[in-house]
């Protein structure tokens, strides 16, 4: 027999209920077919994990001396990656991306493993984050912890001039992360707004490897926008809370640290998908195809004044785009989201050795993989499988019906997760401006049809329904509102006109 509502138990007068939001998120995982608590067997496979676990191999490559350092989030404790530059002759750099060696002790078809594979991913709700992997495993003994010997897959990449990576090799080896630093931290010191980390500064010669690392990124980066990679930018506000209670709604904005590790992360990806390939194996590609609606984004680009080929071409959407953010950039997030809906989602799709790529429209390459987060998501986990394999010679160790099964079932999560973070998201929201009902706003119409006209305030950064005195807006004009009611179970946050601003 099934309980009653948890949601039905709390009253949604009562915004303050430390509970509420939490409640929320765990009821939205389990109606999206999520398990947010980890089973049994599970706990008790993790029970036989220690420090010593899985460092007993030998044969491989000792790189701890390199300069690794990881870069993440500032609260990010499952550090996937660490990264390192070198300089070489001829105006080539070479690129060292280390990722957690999670296979070593999540092994197929183990409880541990079977819970990742049905959930499929980490999920960050922001009041709280449902792991895919124990936080014992992904925050400690799969994490690449400062100062912490560990086996890490090992890309390497030596990049020419132009940002082509000339030379690849994949390997297994012994890293020790030297600087644990965060995105806020580097990219301020990288563009001139703030002082070199004081971990980076601790470790003799990291700043000019940095330096470094940020160089070759800017190649990567300036050779993926030529080739037609799209700029864009949303808006997705993260919950602050305290004590159950949201009280901010943070925008994390990009940063050349962040964007040092987007650009080094693709490159790694790439080189994976054409290692596998090259070995004669099967690969689980990430792809975004050619779009189908085309044919509407030339139609938005002609509403904005301007004219896209008839034939999908990401380098004139993307050279559209960067006109339009220079143009207009308060508007330029709805219309990034524009672009991305009706780009269509991204998806996993099995490969075979001799099959033409898909690609990825929208970063514009056309070898693609997830490899460089195997704490957080379960086809990262299935590519290092892969991986592991190719590089023992021996056989894969999925067929491509199971592939075809996992991709199709890791695609349908993914989806789903993002269903979940919305519904929070929105909830947080509603919460937030619970005990502002009555107050004045500025904001800018997003959406207007049928349907109804929608509105995203200017700040805070929260999107809502305009329920009154909506008749004769359209997208982009902007409107004084004030908000007169709030659903937090719904994620429902409606407003009613109260005039235009500037006409």
């Amino acid at each position: 027999m099934g309980g009653p509502n948890p949601l039905k138990s709390v009253s949604m007068k009562n915004t303050d209920h430390p509970n509420l939001l939490l409640t929320i998120a765990v009821k939205a995982m389990v109606d999206k077919g999520f398990e947010p608590d980890f089973p049994s067997d599970a706990l008790k496979q993790l029970a036989t994990l220690n420090e010593t676990s899985g460092k007993g191999e030998g044969g491989l490559k000792d790189m701890t001396q390199l300069l690794w350092c990881s870069i993440d989030n500032d609260d990010s404790r499952d550090l996937d990656q660490l990264t390192a530059g070198e300089n070489l002759p001829e105006n080539r750099l070479k690129i060292y991306v280390a990722v957690a060696d999670v296979d070593q002790l999540v092994k197929l078809g183990t409880p541990l493993d079977l819970h990742a594979k049905k959930n499929t991913t980490s999920v960050y709700t922001g009041v709280k984050i449902f792991p895919m992997l124990p936080e014992r495993l992904s925050n400690d003994l799969t994490s690449l912890n400062e100062n912490e010997k560990r086996v890490a897959l090992v890309i390497e990449m030596t990049l020419d001039a132009e940002g082509h990576v000339a030379v690849s090799l994949v390997y297994r080896a012994w890293v020790l992360n030297k600087a644990k630093l965060t995105y806020n931290g580097v990219g301020d010191w990288l563009e001139g707004k703030g002082p070199l980390p004081a971990a980076a500064a601790k470790v003799p010669g990291l700043a000019e490897n940095l330096k470094l690392q940020d160089e070759a990124a800017q190649r990567l980066k300036n050779l993926r926008h030529q080739q037609g990679a799209l700029e864009l930018e949303t808006l997705q506000p993260r919950p602050v809370t305290l004590d159950g209670e949201v009280v901010d709604l943070a925008l994390e904005s990009k940063n050349r640290a962040g964007e040092l590790i987007e650009d080094f992360m693709i490159a790694a990806n790439g080189v994976t998908a054409r290692f596998l390939t090259t070995a004669g194996f099967p690969t689980l590609r990430r792809v975004v195809k050619i779009p189908e609606r085309w044919d509407r984004i030339v139609c938005v680009a002609e509403e904005h004044g301007e004219k896209l080929p008839p034939e999908p071409d990401s380098k004139a959407l993307n050279e559209f785009l960067l006109r339009q953010k220079q143009k207009d950039p308060l508007r330029f997030p709805d219309l990034s989201l524009t672009v991305i809906k009706l780009m269509g989602r991204g998806e996993y799709v099995t490969e075979m050795p001799g099959q033409a790529p898909l690609g990825h429209f929208g970063l514009a390459v056309r070898d693609y993989n997830h490899s460089t987060a195997p704490n957080r998501r379960y086809p990262d986990l299935i590519t290092h499988r892969l991986l592991k394999a190719a590089l023992a010679k021996g056989e894969p160790p999925y067929s491509r019906e199971d592939l075809n099964s996992l991709a199709f079932h890791c695609t349908e999560q993914e989806n789903a997760a993002d269903k979940v973070e919305r519904q929070v998201r929105k909830s947080a929201s509603a919460s937030f401006l619970s005990k502002r009902v009555g107050e004045h706003f500025e904001a800018l119409v997003t959406g207007a049809s049928g349907k109804g006209t929608w509105i995203r305030l200017l700040k805070p950064v929260v999107e809502g329904k305009l329920v009154q005195n909506a008749r004769g807006l359209d997208v982009g004009d902007r409107v004084r509102v004030k908000l007169i009611s709030v659903n937090i179970e719904q994620g429902w946050i409606d407003f009613a006109n109260t005039g235009r601003i500037g006409k």
